[in-house]
């Protein structure tokens, strides 16, 4: 059995959402495990009626044509914009390389950690950092994950001319925009900008597999040719169609997610700083965060570390009565007051 306060990371980029892993940290952990590590509502959008055709059949192109419909409403896309749709933004981020010329790529960080792993596999040269400098492709994550910082859509439109100018590329991912659609630079999508939107996040259904693109005509149609036929599967289109649709669901979701994470605010402050986050996570800081995920992981609790941030735990919302309790009890067993490590 590993020493739970020694805990030892593999060399691969670590994930949230990795129960296999959790389990093996804190095998004598309680079950269920409360799985605050991903970023995901937990609450997800309840799901229709699926016809059984959905599973027995290629899917077909009125289902593509409704999601797209649906999509471009829900992302407000302009007209003259292309629109992808593919299992998933991580699929779209392995294929962005495709679309930029050879230059040094710029990512905003520190975030997401698959973008700058995908373009190093590609062969750029890439640096992670707060200026972008003389980059011919600039990478932005907005909201940020994992500390929500948010760049203003003057930044993102200066950001777009300085790769234009290059003939490069601007990557704007939004996988956390759902809930601050006034931050989306979608409406106004500047020339040579690549937008990514994650259904999965919002909706709570990340199993479901489903992501767009959005961009200039020309460079959509070689993400599409490069997915190939039937990319997104039946039930997906189905079931995105009819949540991207359904702004009513989304409105309320977005009132209780801020309500909630409000709530997470306060029951974490006493543990560290709050650094950032977005209304599905929240980013603590604390000198004994390595301490602390060991405590909370015996506990069943399991939350997001990091790798190059040692000091730093990202906490996803409970969703549930029952997960909300075990985090406050497994926080007050760490309580400041009464642990002399805290």
């Amino acid at each position: 059995m590993r020493g739970a306060d020694a805990i030892v990371a593999d060399d691969g980029i670590w994930h949230g959402g990795d129960l296999a892993t959790a389990r093996a940290l804190f095998p004598e952990a309680p079950q269920p495990w409360v799985d605050l590590s991903t970023g995901i509502n937990p609450i997800p959008y309840p799901l229709p009626v699926l016809p059984l055709s959905l599973w027995t059949r290629l899917p077909g192109a009125d289902d593509e044509a409704a999601l797209m419909a649906a999509a471009r409403v829900a992302y407000r896309v302009p007209d003259h914009a292309g629109l992808v749709a593919a299992p998933g933004t991580q699929i779209l981020i392995e294929l962005l390389p495709r679309l930029a010329p050879s230059g040094p790529v710029a990512i905003l960080g520190p975030t997401y950690a698959e973008h700058g792993h995908t373009w190093r596999k590609a062969g750029f040269a890439v640096s992670e950092t707060a200026v972008p400098g003389d980059a011919a492709t600039i990478v932005v994550v907005n909201p940020n994950n994992p500390d929500g910082r948010l760049l203003s859509l003057a930044e993102l439109t200066s950001f777009a001319a300085q790769c234009a100018a290059r003939g490069g590329l601007l990557v704007v991912d939004e996988a956390f925009a759902d809930f601050t659609p006034e931050t989306s630079i979608v409406p106004d999508l500047p020339p040579g900008t690549v937008v990514l939107r994650s259904f999965g996040k919002t909706y709570g259904l990340a199993g479901l597999r489903l992501g767009f693109a959005i961009g200039a005509p020309e460079p959509m149609a070689r993400l599409t040719a490069a997915l190939g036929p039937w990319a997104v599967a039946g039930p997906a289109l189905h079931v995105g169609a009819q949540a991207l649709a359904d702004a009513g669901w989304l409105a309320r979701a977005g009132l209780e997610l801020a309500r909630d994470a409000a709530r997470l605010d306060a029951l974490l402050a006493p543990h560290g700083r709050i650094v950032g986050g977005t209304s599905l996570f929240r980013l603590l800081e604390t000198p004994t965060a390595a301490a602390l995920f060991a405590r909370l992981g015996r506990q069943g609790v399991y939350v997001r570390r990091f790798q190059n941030a040692p000091d730093r735990l990202r906490f996803g919302l409970p969703g549930d009565a029952a997960g909300w309790a075990r985090l406050r009890e497994a926080l007050a067993a760490d309580a400041p007051e009464t642990s002399p490590s805290a």
